[in-house]
Formats: structure tokens, C-alpha cells, sequence
């Protein structure tokens, strides 16, 4: 089966950055269910406030049920990020291993 790269690039408020940190540390604990390779935040090297979540699946199953096996603690969590961002600044991206 193919993996899957999921990721979403977005930027946060500038006063909201220390809070957007600490809901990380909470949601990158409760980002190893199954199916899930790694969970991965960055910063984009040249831009102030600039973060990509990147999530690796093991296969497309296992992308496809992502939003299945979530809990309410990560859903409330994901909410609370998407107050800190700047409106309209979300991107997504989901890349499909070839099978080469």
C-alpha cells in the first residue's frame, strides 16, 4: 500500500504564537494512533509565524480513517489552533507514494 503525506501550511497571529506552541505539545502526544508514521511541526525558515503541520500515514486506509479516529481532546485542540491562525492562510497538500 502507498503512504500518504498530509500537510497544511498556515500562519498564526503574531500574539497568539506562545499559546499556538503549548497546543502543539498537547496535540503532537495525541497524534500516534494507528496508521500514523510521524507527526511533524515546522517553522518555514524566512517567515515570521509561518507553520507546516506534516502528518505521514502509512497507507491510504489509514489517511482515509484519520478523521474517524480522532477524540474530542484533539478535535477541541484543532479548534483552538484554527482561532490562532490568520484567516485565509491555511493550505493543504496531500501527497500519494508512487509504486515504483
Amino acid at each position: 500500500m502507498s503512504k500518504v503525506i498530509f500537510s497544511m501550511q498556515y500562519e498564526i497571529k503574531p500574539e497568539e504564537k506562545d499559546e499556538y506552541i503549548q497546543s502543539l505539545k498537547e496535540l503532537k502526544m495525541l497524534q500516534k494512533g494507528e496508521g500514523i508514521e510521524s507527526y511533524s511541526v515546522y517553522e518555514v525558515k524566512g517567515k515570521a509565524n509561518v507553520f507546516e503541520e506534516t502528518i505521514v500515514f502509512s497507507s491510504e486506509d489509514a489517511f482515509d480513517n484519520y478523521d474517524d479516529a480522532s477524540n474530542e481532546r484533539t478535535e477541541l485542540l484543532n479548534s483552538k489552533i484554527e482561532e490562532l491562525k490568520v484567516p485565509k492562510t491555511t493550505k493543504y497538500n496531500t501527497l500519494i507514494e508512487l509504486s515504483i
